[in-house]
Parts: C-alpha cells; sequence; structure tokens
C-alpha cells in the first residue's frame, strides 16, 4: 500500500471509531432556557384550558414571543419564535423521552419552574422548583 492509501484507510478507520453504534449521529445540544409555566400559560389564547404539559410549555413560548405575556422567571430563546417551531416543540414534547411522568403530572397541576434543554432532533424538560 502507498502512503497515500494508508492515511485514507486510516482517516476511514478513524471516522467509523468515532461515530456511535449504529453509525447514527448524537443529537447536537443547542442550549436551553427557564420558564416559569404559570396559570396564563395554562391557558389558549382563546381561553380554553390546555388538556397536555406539551400543549402547556408550547403555550409559555407563545405568551413569550408572541403575546408578550412573560413571567418574571421566563427566559428568551432564539428557537421557539414561529408558530411552526412551537409546533415542532410540541410534538418534541410529547415524545416519551421529553420529560417525565413526575414532570407532566407537575406541569399539570401547577406553576413550577422549568429548564428546557433543546437539542437539534429533541428536547428535555426538567423541573427546577
Amino acid at each position: 500500500m502507498t502512503t497515500r492509501r494508508h492515511l485514507l484507510a486510516a482517516a476511514l478507520i478513524g471516522a467509523a471509531l468515532a461515530l456511535p453504534a449504529g453509525g447514527a449521529l448524537a443529537d447536537q445540544y443547542l442550549g436551553s432556557y427557564v420558564a416559569r409555566l404559570s396559570w396564563d400559560d395554562h391557558h389558549a389564547s382563546d381561553g380554553y384550558r390546555l388538556d397536555t404539559a406539551a400543549q402547556v410549555v408550547r403555550q409559555d413560548r407563545a405568551n413569550v414571543h408572541r403575546f408578550g405575556i412573560v413571567d418574571r422567571e421566563d427566559q428568551d430563546d432564539p428557537w421557539f419564535r414561529s408558530a411552526n417551531a412551537r409546533a415542532r416543540l410540541e410534538s418534541m414534547l410529547n415524545r416519551p423521552s421529553a420529560m417525565s411522568d413526575r414532570t407532566r403530572r407537575a406541569i399539570m397541576r401547577g406553576e413550577p419552574l422549568v429548564e428546557v434543554e433543546v437539542y437539534r432532533s429533541s428536547v428535555r424538560v426538567q423541573l427546577l422548583r
């Protein structure tokens, strides 16, 4: 083998070893934000009570970005400014891995403070208080 072929083979082997099992790339972490999910976030913009924790988190972002209803502890985010982005957020929040059952219950029963970790293809919601 020539030196060039050795280098190419080494590069291919190194790239293959760097990939996770199955060859899939890891979900890229983009950042996070903190939000107080207040009673305003538990109701849609036309007033009806929301049914799921995913809807409440989505409404919080609509309140922040579209309606200017910002709780004292709400942080801004660059990811969910548009209605389409918030629809995608809700879809990701409906996945079982997005939040624990305990977190879902806390959101539906109260006004918890949460951290939302944002990844390229998923989100993760955790209770802070």
